[in-house]
């Protein structure tokens, strides 16, 4: 700077006024081209910054995802045993006591429930900060802005057949059936367990209406979670793939 004012100062002394300006201007361009550099530089690090953040992002994302994919084809495969399990019990009303094989009354009792927890917490993560604007591609906007009412609906559904099965369908059972007898049957050598075996109704049970409506509302419950199931799957997997190729450009 000290030279550059030397210069400025011996073309003024000179009486060089126009060499004096020409050089102010050429040194006014040096600066604005150096601020430019300069700015470009920043930018081109910003970017560069925002990218790992949005591959960071992505790969948070598309971990969860697949531990849903994985969650959700185990889910399909229990919800359609159930429909199936459900059917079969339906199918037994009407038959006498003395019809009903050991194997017959397991599935009667079979409540077969678990209830399935699908993963949210990086999606969610995503949508309610700061990280949703490092996303660049649009349609993954879109696809993760709509996913977490997807999400919302199935546990909305899980939650609708546990209280049919814990509040409903359970009570049922244990009112009809005796558990002690079924264990009297697993460990028929146990004299103790056969000792307090009470014999169970399960004539009854079936033809008791609110068993047959429960059972019912179970089996359209779990249909509908089962198409739930299979929607959400497929648009997990849309938004794992068009992750994937985020992660490889």
């Amino acid at each position: 700077m000290r030279l550059f004012r030397k210069i400025r100062k011996n073309l003024l002394i000179s009486g060089k006024i126009k060499s004096y300006f020409v050089y102010a201007l050429g040194e006014i361009l040096l600066i604005v081209i150096g601020i430019l550099i300069a700015w470009k530089i920043n930018n081109l690090n910003e970017i560069k910054n925002n990218r790992i953040v949005e591959l960071k992002i992505y790969e948070s994302l598309n971990e969860e995802l697949n531990s849903n994919l994985v969650l959700l084809d185990s889910s399909i495969t229990r919800y359609t045993e159930n429909v199936k399990v459900i059917k079969n019990t339906m199918s037994y009303m009407g038959l006498q006591y003395q019809e009903l094989t050991d194997d017959v009354k397991e599935g009667i009792i079979s409540v077969d429930y678990k209830i399935t927890k699908l993963h949210n917490a990086s999606i969610n993560s995503v949508n309610s900060t700061n990280k949703f604007e490092f996303i660049e591609s649009g349609l993954l906007k879109e696809l993760i802005a709509a996913y977490p009412s997807e999400l919302d609906n199935f546990e909305n559904q899980e939650t609708k057949i546990q209280n049919i099965v814990i509040n409903r369908l359970q009570p049922l059972i244990e009112a009809h059936i005796s558990l002690i007898e079924i264990l009297s049957g697993r460990y028929s050598k146990d004299n103790k367990i056969q000792a307090l075996s009470k014999q169970s109704n399960y004539d009854k049970l079936l033809n008791n209406r609110e068993f047959q409506n429960t059972l019912i509302d179970r089996l359209l419950q779990t249909e509908v979670q089962l198409a739930i199931a299979k929607s959400l799957m497929d648009k997990t997997k849309t938004i794992a793939i068009n992750l994937n190729r985020e992660l490889d450009n």
